[in-house]
């Protein structure tokens, strides 16, 4: 659409004028919501799909740090979407091996039911005061001859609509369209985002007829090629969340095919009915190295924030979107939208999560170099409470006695084992530097390029392709 033609249209669309405008109903959406609703302010949340479909998308529904989310949305509130509390652990079965590995995950984890959550989050954000208007799908992003963002465009079962607003929020998900409209010239933020850098997922619903042995364990197993993993995740005894997920250059319907054949073969679905198929896409790379623009702020999966080792995002997605509204609310308070203003909403992300997922990224680049029965006969060797360490820290570290031992059950895996070696000290030394994010845009540059160096790194150690 052209400029004329754009402002042809909004001179017949009907007009909103929010505070703040949010793009997506899902978790980083809502906890944005909420926490600027809750300090008086006027929030729109703009929710493609219907009220009725709303909060339903496709998911594990494994929720690691279930006892941490931010209070804007009680977690009383959510509580009762939490079907199956009583997981503990990660079983990863490996059949080339052989072998099962039961893994001790930390901190608080959960199954829930995802449609059931999103909905509660949606209850939870109007209640806080958040305005939502369904069925409306964002076309455009709209900015000032500066390059700040000043509100969107939107269509309704055929209605044109414009929100003129002082802040935007970007919470539209992975490969968000809303980045594709804006000009992001006059900021940091990160437009280093293709298509390789995210993972197709699908999941449906199995309902068993006899109790799962497994009630306590996620459960994880690799595909027949090494282009994905297959997971079952119990949302109770007899229904579980099976899905897969695998690289967006692979033929989806070939890897489903993985996934219907595994459920043929195991005893315990026999007789299984199977409901709600979904699927979606998410980020496997590292977070956005920045996600502000004067007037403009992406959280959640448009921002990257996801764990790209294990596809977890709920709770980190509930706070980013939560220290985004803070810096909104400081920018409205003050009048000023800049991207000095925002900065810190970058800073606290790294803080909390962002640095761990940069170094865990490292692993997913060695596994794009590497044979996956190595890796396999790799992992079945190791002790499994160092691989839960080195899975959601970015790091661990192995006494010699272990290493000993490690090494002799590893062997006819020692290339491998001096990969991963390799590959943990780059790791290392990019979260090190990850927890020295620059205090300011005027940083960035020079932080950019020694990160650019130590991945440079990676690629030596790990005889990846380069990634970014």
């Amino acid at each position: 659409m052209s400029t004329q033609e754009r402002s042809a249209s909004a001179a017949t669309s009907h007009s909103h004028a929010p505070d703040v405008v949010v793009v997506g109903a899902g978790t980083a959406g809502c906890y944005a919501a909420a926490t600027v609703a809750r300090e008086g302010y006027d929030v729109v949340v703009l929710e493609r799909k219907t009220e009725e479909e709303a909060g339903h998308i496709a998911c594990g529904d494994a929720l690691k740090g279930a006892d941490e989310f931010p209070d804007s949305i009680p977690k009383s509130k959510l509580e009762p979407a939490f079907t199956n509390t009583g997981v503990d652990h990660g079983r990863f079965e490996i059949p080339q091996e052989d072998t099962v590995l039961e893994i001790p995950i930390p901190g608080e984890l959960a199954v829930i039911d995802r449609w059931e959550y999103g909905r509660r989050i949606i209850e939870g954000a109007a209640d806080a005061g958040v305005d939502f208007h369904y069925d409306t799908v964002v076309q455009n992003v709209t900015q000032a001859d500066d390059g700040r963002v000043t509100g969107v465009e939107a269509i309704r079962t055929g209605e044109p609509l414009t929100y003129d607003a002082e802040v935007v929020i970007d919470a539209a998900g992975s490969l968000s369209v809303l980045q594709d409209t804006v000009d992001f010239s006059t900021s940091t933020f990160d437009t280093n985002v293709n298509y390789s850098h995210f993972c197709s997922a699908y999941r449906e619903v199995v309902h068993v007829k006899e109790p799962v042995e497994w009630d306590d364990a996620l459960v994880f197993k690799p595909t027949d090629r090494a282009a994905g993993y297959l997971w079952y995740f119990p949302r109770t005894e007899t229904e579980i969340n099976a899905g897969l997920g695998f690289q967006m250059t692979e033929e989806p319907m070939k890897l489903v095919e993985d996934l219907k054949h595994d459920l043929e073969n195991r005893a315990e679905f026999e007789g299984a009915t199977v409901d709600d198929k979904l699927g979606a896409a998410l980020p496997t790379r590292r977070p956005y190295d920045s996600a502000v623009h004067p007037g403009y702020m992406a959280v959640g999966d448009a921002a990257g924030h996801v764990n790209p080792t294990t596809g977890g995002g709920i709770a980190g997605a509930a706070y980013a979107g939560t220290y985004a509204a803070e810096r909104a609310i400081e920018g409205l308070e003050t009048g000023d939208v800049s991207e000095e203003t925002f900065w810190e909403y970058n800073e606290l992300v790294m803080d909390h999560f962002g640095a761990r997922y940069a170094a865990l990224d490292v692993y997913n680049i060695l596994a794009t170099a590497i044979d996956v029965d190595d890796l396999m006969g790799l992992l079945a060797a190791m002790p499994g409470d160092k691989l839960a360490e080195a899975l959601y820290s970015g790091s661990t570290n192995i006494s010699t006695k272990l290493k000993l031992e490690s090494l002799i059950k590893s062997r006819g895996h020692w290339g491998t084992i001096w990969n991963l070696y390799q590959t943990k000290r780059c790791a290392d030394d990019l979260l090190a530097h990850y927890e020295n994010y620059p205090t300011s845009p005027e940083g960035l540059a020079g932080w950019q390029e020694r990160r650019d160096e130590l991945m440079e790194a990676v690629y030596e150690a790990t005889g990846a392709e380069p990634k970014y």
